[in-house]
């Protein structure tokens, strides 16, 4: 059984062909429906609360109040150019949100084939090449990455506009000017963001280095065996396991919370990491049990499936101490500048369902559901879990995202849904097509026999 090979059939590579189909279609269809939204008159789009903000939460909650009434207003008398506008403005954002949050998967698929290796697990053996294989993203996500900054920059980043940096102008920004050497370094504020760049193709490059030694090191492994290729491979974990730590959150910092220019926090990297790490569980666990149902992985028993299930119980409670922590503090010190972050998506009638709804689906859910021993081990509550924490951890980072690019004339719909189906689509398209390219099981990797024994 050590042997066997995952067929990627013509009917699934169909059924991904459909989604994104599907998912084409209903971002078109997006396109004619009535939204509301409006470009702003300058730099389309930023949210207001950063170029003024609030004294206290009231003024702050009369703000969004007001922007909800105007758009309001204005929705009967919108004419079709600007709803346009809008629509392909969603489409930028969710562009960025979609690829911050598949390249944290294909991170995460790194992340945790690293960490069997430096923690020298063996339960986790049958299921490396999932990970391995998650991880094949990377390429595709530098890519887009890059060309959607070079195109949309201005429409997703409020620092990336040069009148901020310029003192003789009326939207001189003194605040996002002090910040200029985190983007512009060695340049001038407001010219080229090289040192962002820099930073992006630095982190990309690492985590592509490392993955491409991991995979020829376990194909090696599984040809050669010996004990040889495991230490190598403990050895490039153990370096990217450090390189990972500074790099995801440096990364979090640049593609996410500098949306957000004016705000800050010193948890963010933490809160995007632990967003990623529950997604990617959530993500190999999925996979794991529907190989399973389809009668791969036959090795993979309920005792597997159960460390698994207590990965995504526990790391759900991991996010939720982070996310409450972070909000606590704000919300206890009551600084305006801190406190607008969370009062644009608590008092915002667009945004305050998504605020709830994302502390229901990866907290309460997850919790409720996998609380006890036989949950864990039930493959129906494991897919039904797992779906549910993908979906939610995505709704996240549309939450980090969309208030700071849109503002009050956000939304959500068909569009921010279509392009969820064509990046899901495409990503499990990669993943599959990678666990091809290589036995699932490690045939010879010297934690084996650890792992058939494996019981809890």
């Amino acid at each position: 059984m050590a042997k066997e090979r995952f067929e990627f059939t013509g009917a699934l590579k169909r059924k991904l062909y459909i989604v994104a189909i599907v998912g084409f279609a209903l971002l078109l269809i997006g396109s004619l429906l009535p939204s509301g939204e409006h470009e702003s008159e300058e730099h389309g789009g930023e949210h207001a609360t950063e170029e003024h903000v609030s004294t206290d939460h009231a003024e702050a909650t009369d703000h969004a109040e007001a922007a909800d009434h105007a758009v309001a207003e204005e929705h009967h008398d919108e004419p079709a150019a600007e709803h346009a506008g809008g629509w392909f403005k969603r489409v930028k954002i969710d562009l960025w949100i979609n690829n911050v949050y598949f390249t944290g998967l294909a991170l995460i698929g790194i992340f945790f084939f690293a960490i069997q290796y430096a923690s020298q697990a063996g339960w986790s053996t049958y299921v490396l090449r999932i990970p391995l294989s998650m991880a094949q993203w990377l390429p595709y996500a530098f890519v887009l990455m890059l060309g959607s900054f070079a195109l949309f920059g201005h429409d997703i980043f409020h620092w990336t506009h040069s009148d901020l940096y310029d003192t003789a102008s009326s939207h001189y920004d003194k605040l996002i000017d002090g910040k200029s050497g985190f983007f512009f370094f060695p340049l001038e504020g407001g010219s080229f963001p090289i040192f962002f760049i820099l930073r992006m193709v630095v982190f990309f490059g690492v985590w592509y280095w490392i993955l491409s030694k991991m995979k020829s090191l376990s194909i090696a492994e599984d040809e050669l065996g010996g004990n040889t290729y495991w230490y190598k491979l403990r050895k490039f974990s153990a370096t990217f396991l450090v390189f990972f730590a500074v790099s995801s959150s440096v990364s979090a910092w640049d593609w996410v919370m500098s949306i957000d220019t004016h705000w800050f926090s010193t948890m963010f990297g933490w809160y995007v990491f632990a967003s990623w790490w529950v997604s990617g569980l959530a993500f190999i666990t999925l996979v794991t049990v529907l190989l399973k149902d389809a009668g791969y992985l036959t090795q993979v028993t309920s005792n597997h499936l159960h460390d698994l299930g207590k990965f995504i119980f526990a790391f759900s409670i991991f996010w939720t101490y982070i996310w409450f922590s972070q909000f606590l503090l704000i919300y206890y010190a009551n600084i305006p500048e801190e406190s607008v972050y969370f009062v644009e998506r608590m008092m915002s009638d667009k945004y305050a369902p998504f605020f709830f709804i994302n502390l229901i689906m990866n907290f309460l859910f997850p919790f409720l559901t996998l609380m006890t021993r036989d949950a864990k081990r039930l493959t129906v509550f494991l897919k039904i879990v797992c779906l549910v924490v993908l979906l939610g951890h995505w709704i996240d980072f549309y939450l980090m995202a969309t208030p700071g690019t849109m503002g009050e004339e956000g939304a959500f719909g068909l569009t921010e849904i279509g392009m969820y189906m064509i990046f899901g689509a495409a990503f499990v398209y990669v993943t599959l097509n990678a666990l091809t390219k290589y036995a699932l099981v490690p045939k010879n990797h010297p934690m084996l026999e650890e792992a058939k024994h494996h019981h809890i």
